[in-house]
């Protein structure tokens, strides 16, 4: 019996791929696709994806063919200077188109092991007490312990299961798409900027190849929102906007996005989990889609491994669902009021001046950024230290910096005090002696996902809290 089936094989399924082989859990990525996507609508990796990026190691490949950018706020099209003082090691995003995303991370699943099978479409799910049923468009059947659908937001894994998925429509719709242009890159800037002064949702932009990336309103919300918009549609539009339609030629993919959020309501039915586009739909203002996604996978990664291997307590798997649901619902949220923000009328209008000047203090833009990348992300974990729930950013120790230690995916008991211990969890759980300036506290339990689970020098406290997060000492 396979142990996991991960539907779906974009950004979210893969690393959810990796962070299962890490524990050396027998993974099969399901993608109904038959060669990796060239539509590219992630843009990037923001900080904290940057930062788990550098908790398993993979850092160094996404640097290599990225951009690094620094825009504070990134909300509702209001830009600011980067805000300082903010709370990681990693003050900046990754410019990184979605397939670079997707080839580097199905490059790093299968270095671990992963099986990934293309065109294969899920179309039918049973489970019982052992384990799930899955059935394919071809008539095949699998059996797995576990099936996970990172599916996207038509997620057949959602539909099959009966998971309501309720929310608000789409009101309005944008056309996005990369295509060849003949008008000159000056003419170009020029208009964009003339009609940007008073529509934000506009935009054209050279890529790397010497195509553009074109952003501009539909003319309504289509009924058919899955069919691809047409050349012609996007042309009518744009002279619509900007009187021009910049001779536009030659697409490489077109694509629309309606301001719909929904929310699966629940993220775990026995054992099928939901995660990405499946659980939850908003658009993409503020580039936070992918991101949500993969810090999604790495939120249930190594919950659903201890579920495989048998040693994660009964309730672990349920804290997927309460600690990832309130985060998709506050970015669902962010962005319903950026798509306010976007908006012509004379209302929005005042609003983003008003907005744009409260942005000018620091607090303020520092807690947009921080919303927006996910750096402010804290899990309820109750009352204590400052840290408690929070992700423990990176810092330099005399053994190396602390992400460098995390690249196994394990649990690590930061210890300056020298008088604790994790026996019996060894095998789950690193112990790391460091007596090091940070962080401030005498010890603290990271989780894999490198959030902070305890804080304390209390042994007793301790093997609570070990109990809690990584279930009964080893016999």
């Amino acid at each position: 019996m396979i142990d996991v089936i991960i539907a779906g094989g974009g950004p979210t399924g893969l690393m959810l791929a990796s962070e299962l082989r890490l524990h050396d859990v027998h993974v099969v990525v399901l993608e109904k696709l038959t060669e990796p996507t060239e539509q590219s609508r992630g843009q990037g990796l923001h900080a904290r994806s940057v930062e788990m990026m550098d908790q398993r190691g993979l850092l160094d490949r996404f640097q290599a063919v990225s951009e690094k950018f620094q825009v504070g706020g990134l909300f509702g099209g209001i830009l600011k200077p980067w805000p300082e003082r903010l709370d990681t090691a990693h003050p900046y995003g990754l410019a990184t188109p979605q397939p670079v995303t997707e080839r580097l991370l199905n490059e790093r699943a299968l270095e671990l092991g992963a099986e990934i099978r293309r065109g294969c479409e899920l179309v039918g799910l049973s489970q019982d007490e052992h384990g799930v049923s899955v059935e394919l468009a071809d008539g095949t059947h699998l059996r797995s312990r576990y099936l996970v659908g990172c599916d996207g937001g038509r997620s057949t894994v959602r539909k099959q299961l009966g998971v309501a998925f309720p929310g608000v429509p789409a009101t309005v719709e944008t056309l996005l798409g990369d295509m060849e242009v003949t008008e000159d890159p000056a003419t170009i800037a020029a208009v964009v900027e003339e009609v940007r002064k008073t529509q934000l949702r506009f935009g054209a932009a050279a890529n790397p190849d010497g195509t553009y990336r074109i952003v501009v309103p539909a003319d309504g919300v289509a009924e058919d929102r899955a069919s691809a918009p047409s050349l012609e549609e996007f042309q009518k539009q744009l002279r619509a906007h900007a009187g021009t339609d910049f001779g536009v030629h030659s697409p490489r993919w077109l694509s629309r996005f309606g301001d719909a959020t929904r929310q699966a309501e629940r993220y775990r039915v026995g054992r099928v989990l939901l995660a990405g586009d499946a659980a939850h739909i908003h658009p993409p203002t503020g580039g936070q889609g992918l991101n949500l996604g993969i810090q999604d996978a790495f939120n249930l990664g190594w919950k659903l491994a201890g579920a495989v291997d048998g040693w994660a307590p009964e309730e672990l798997l349920d804290t997927y669902h309460a600690e990832r649901h309130p985060v998709g619902a506050r970015v669902l949220d962010n962005t319903r009021a950026q798509i306010a923000l976007l908006g012509t009328d004379p209302g929005a209008t005042a609003l983003r001046e008003l907005f744009s000047k409260l942005m000018d203090f620091e607090e303020v833009n520092r807690y947009v950024t921080e919303m927006i990348t996910a750096v402010g992300v804290r899990y309820d974990f109750g009352q204590g230290h400052e840290l408690l729930g929070l992700r423990m950013r990176d810092v330099e120790l005399k053994q190396g910096h602390l992400y460098g230690l995390m690249h196994g995916g394990r649990g690590l008991l930061l210890d300056r005090t020298g008088l604790l211990s994790v026996e019996g969890w060894a095998d789950r759980v690193d112990h790391v002696i460091d007596a090091g300036e940070e962080p401030d506290a005498p010890a603290l339990l990271l989780r894999p996902d490198g959030h902070v689970a305890w804080v304390g020098d209390d042994q007793q406290e301790l093997l609570a809290h070990l109990t809690k997060w990584f279930g009964a000492a080893a016999g």
